[in-house]
């Protein structure tokens, strides 16, 4: 009995060993937590969590994943055990592997042996062959899962409930981290853009002023010059071709200015609203650009004439202006663009379609901004649609894009519509 009783004492657990790994882990996630809470990069954060959860779980390598933006996948963010050459580019649908279904379900996925699970994906280029077991556990923020923290181990292992529920306590604590982190460095990378983007505005100003003004200035006084020398009683044409010559000259020197406006962030003064017959306007452009559209078919068609808005004619003119040009460079050629005019509410519509390649949704908001074109043509500067989108604005309106069926695009600009209540 006595024997037994040894034996007995021997096999029982003792409860301070669980206190002790219980405060040990307390211990090291307050250490994780202020680690990652001083960090002074996103890259020191990454280095801080998974080598942090690796150490944590005992485990050989830790990995972390964060969800796009648009919740469609999760791409490797940081990893202290496969091929740093795969952080940024290794990615994995939501939903797809172990990783993308705790990601979709924002529940922790286990596997003793990756290579006989099904759920397990490849993903081609990194070495994953070497692990065996693996835990993945979605990191949760505001109801949304915005990453996933992946531990593997070399030799088999089921991962018990203590091991999965401390990983889960480390999860949480580090989703609101890992967000606020990244909102922080999106912004910063935001910030640098809009300083590289203004730069850009000012060289291009610089360019438009100095390499375009001077050569009109010349241009236009040869031009006057070769008209005085010219007998119009004996070529009466050239009077006709001096004059156009002459419109011509105008046309690109107004365009330089379009270009200088459209490149300040915010107008000089308030523009000059006054109703504006949006019918007349068309059909003056269209007119006055008939030999850049002779390739396609026009067709205009609006409706509840007058269509009068509130609206700058100046203003108007150049933004049809653009929207046209555009169509022409992108619609086949034979190919047709189509104007509409029409009323809803308090507001009066103007679209200009074409039936060219089309834009993809992801840039539909893209090519607003400056120096951005949907292709590598050399196909204008990316400034068109752009001074377009600022000029709607300076009037009170908004220009959007949207796809037109069975093919091609549709910019639509709308504008207040005089007479209603709120113009």
């Amino acid at each position: 009995m006595t024997m037994a009783a040894d034996a007995d004492e021997q096999h029982q657990p003792d409860p301070t060993d669980a206190v002790v790994v219980q405060a040990e882990e307390m211990r090291f996630l307050a250490e994780v937590a202020h680690l990652a809470a001083t960090a002074r990069t996103w890259d020191e954060l990454m280095g801080t969590v998974i080598d942090g959860a690796r150490a944590a779980a005992h485990a050989d390598v830790c990995s972390l994943y964060v969800t796009d933006r648009d919740g469609s996948g999760l791409t490797l963010a940081a990893t202290n055990g496969l091929d740093q050459d795969a952080v940024g580019v290794a990615r994995l649908a939501m939903g797809s592997g172990i990783t993308g279904i705790a990601g979709q379900t924002a529940a922790t996925v286990t596997s003793a042996d990756v290579h006989d699970d099904e759920r397990f994906a490849w993903i081609r280029g990194v070495d994953q062959a070497r692990f065996t077991s693996m835990c993945s556990v979605p990191l949760a923020w505001e109801d949304e899962v915005v990453g996933v923290l992946n531990v593997q181990t070399v030799t088999p292992r089921d991962f018990s409930p203590a091991d999965i529920g401390f990983l889960e306590t480390l999860a949480g604590l580090l989703a609101g981290l890992i967000e606020k982190s990244r909102l922080h460095e999106e912004a910063a990378q935001q910030i640098q853009s809009l300083r590289a983007i203004d730069e850009a505005r000012a060289n291009l100003a610089a360019v438009v002023t100095h390499a375009l003004r001077t050569p009109l200035a010349v241009v236009r006084a040869y031009v006057e010059l070769l008209g005085s020398k010219i007998d119009a009683e004996e070529h009466p044409d050239a009077v006709d071709w001096e004059r156009g010559a002459l419109e011509q000259v105008d046309r690109i020197d107004q365009t330089v200015d379009s270009i200088l406006e459209s490149l300040r962030v915010m107008p000089d003064a308030k523009a000059d609203l006054v109703p504006t017959d949006l019918a007349a306007v068309v059909r003056e452009v269209t007119t006055e650009l008939s030999p850049m559209l002779r390739r396609h078919t026009l067709a205009v068609e609006v409706t509840d004439e007058p269509l009068t808005a509130l609206a700058s004619r100046e203003m108007l003119d150049r933004l049809l202006g653009y929207l046209l040009e555009n169509a022409s460079k992108y619609a086949p050629d034979g190919g047709t663009i189509d104007i509409y005019g029409w009323r809803e509410a308090d507001r009066a519509f103007i679209a200009v379609t074409d039936d060219g390649p089309g834009i993809p949704l992801e840039w539909r908001e893209r090519i607003f901004e400056p120096f951005v074109r949907l292709d590598d043509s050399p196909r204008g500067a990316g400034i068109g649609l752009f001074a377009a989108r600022h000029l709607a604005r300076a009037m009170e309106g908004e220009l959007t894009v949207e796809p037109r069926r069975p093919r091609g695009s549709q910019f639509v600009l709308s504008l207040g519509y005089v007479g209603s209540s709120s113009p």
